[in-house]
């Protein structure tokens, strides 16, 4: 069975696995109340509507107020929709935590990248650059992008200065190092996408082997 559970990323850390010196990621996984669940015979496809967190009343939409008001939890900050395999074995009203995980576990970790901004390429995609040296005039730009007469047009998906970061990027088979809950805790070693205070999504490793 896969499991799924919302979390927040408070920071990385570094313990020890017998002698060896580990950095990990603290996730801060749950309590995740189960909103609705959806079937294929009434919606089509089988999925979990999990919420993380809670937020004002008044900073919440009547409707948010409303869905949550009737599954008797306070109104979650986040709201994200899990596909099943099959027909889930949740219902509405239940708890998911980081009880469903074990240390030794391999999981993957969906969340958005830090923005950084308009970037140039040096720094985008570690384009070389050109020389440092005085009166070259040509340190860090992008260089040629084309040519005049063929094909007279800049080839699509051309590397070229622009934003940078801010995206949904997802790392996998990722090692669970400590589970705490007591204190909701998972301990991921390496790190994951996203600044501290980031909501980020932990499943079951999908391609672990």
């Amino acid at each position: 069975m896969k499991h799924t559970i919302l979390g927040k990323k408070l920071g990385m850390t570094q313990i020890y696995d017998g002698t060896v010196q580990v950095p990990v990621t603290v996730i801060e996984a749950g309590p995740c109340p189960v909103l609705q669940v959806k079937t294929i015979d009434r919606d089509g496809y089988n999925a979990i509507q999990i919420g993380f967190g809670s937020k004002k009343d008044k900073r919440a939409s009547k409707a948010e107020r409303n869905h949550a008001k009737s599954n008797g939890v306070a109104t979650p900050r986040t709201i994200r929709e899990v596909r099943c395999d099959g027909e889930a074995e949740y219902k509405s009203g239940d708890v998911l935590d980081v009880s469903k995980f074990e240390e030794g576990q391999k999981i993957d970790i969906i969340g958005k990248t830090k923005g950084r901004g308009f970037q140039g390429v040096v720094k985008r995609f570690n384009v070389k650059g050109g020389p440092a040296s005085h009166g070259s005039m040509f340190h860090r730009r992008i260089g040629s992008i084309g040519l005049c007469q063929w094909p007279g047009h800049v080839f699509k998906n051309q590397k070229m200065p622009g934003r940078m970061g801010g995206v949904q990027r997802t790392v996998q088979n990722l090692k669970i190092m400590k589970v705490d809950t007591e204190k909701n805790l998972i301990l991921v070693k390496g790190g994951i996408p996203g600044a501290n205070g980031e909501t980020v999504l932990v499943r079951t490793a999908i391609k672990s082997k």
